[in-house]
C-alpha cells in the first residue's frame, strides 16, 4: 500500500512539474498596456519608446506593410480622416527596410502630419507581441496607455474613430 501511494506521490509531482506556462495566450493579453518597444526612426539615428509617447492623448498603432493593399486603403482612410483622428497619436510601424518606409511616408505626405509617428520595428518584436496574423493589426490604447482593443485587417472608418474614442 506504501509503494502504491509513493508511486501516485512521485507520479502527481512530475506531472505537475513537467507542465508547461500557458503559451497560447498573445502577450497583449497578458500586459494590457502600451508594449515595451524600441521603433527606429525614419532618420535611422532616433529611436521611438513608451516613453515617447504624449502623455494626455489616446495611442493607435498600426503594423503595416509598404506593399499590402489594405494597407494602402487603410492608409489613405486615415489621411482623409485626419479632422476625425487630431487629438490621436497614431504609431504606424513595419519590420520592412527603411527605404520602403520612407517611401511610404513620402507618398502619403504622412510627415505633415504631427501627431503620426511611422518608425521601423527593427527587432520584430511586435508580431510576436500582438500574434499578428493578418495586415493592417491595429491596437488602440487609451490615454493611459491601457489597451482597448485589438483588430487585424482593414477596419472601416466608422468603427475606428469609435474604437479610439471608446
Amino acid at each position: 500500500m506504501k509503494k502504491i501511494l509513493f508511486t501516485l506521490i512521485l507520479a502527481f509531482t512530475g506531472m505537475i512539474g513537467f507542465s508547461q506556462a500557458d503559451t497560447t495566450r498573445a502577450p497583449y493579453l497578458k500586459f494590457p498596456t502600451y508594449p515595451p518597444v524600441k521603433l527606429l526612426m525614419t532618420d535611422s539615428t532616433t529611436f521611438f519608446t513608451r516613453e515617447s509617447l504624449d502623455k494626455k492623448t489616446p495611442v493607435m498603432v498600426m503594423f503595416f506593410d509598404p506593399g499590402c493593399d489594405h494597407c494602402k486603403h487603410e492608409t489613405e482612410d486615415l489621411v482623409k480622416n485626419m479632422d476625425q483622428l487630431k487629438d490621436v497619436q497614431i504609431v504606424m510601424t513595419t519590420y520592412k527596410p527603411l527605404t520602403e518606409i520612407r517611401e511610404f511616408v513620402s507618398h502619403y505626405a504622412l510627415d505633415k502630419f504631427s501627431n503620426i509617428v511611422v518608425a521601423q520595428d527593427y527587432g520584430f518584436f511586435l508580431p510576436s507581441f500582438y500574434n499578428i496574423t493578418y495586415f493592417p493589426f491595429l491596437a488602440f490604447y487609451n490615454k493611459k496607455k491601457e489597451l482597448i482593443d485589438v483588430f487585424q485587417g482593414p477596419m472601416p472608418m466608422e468603427k475606428l474613430v469609435e474604437t479610439i474614442h471608446k
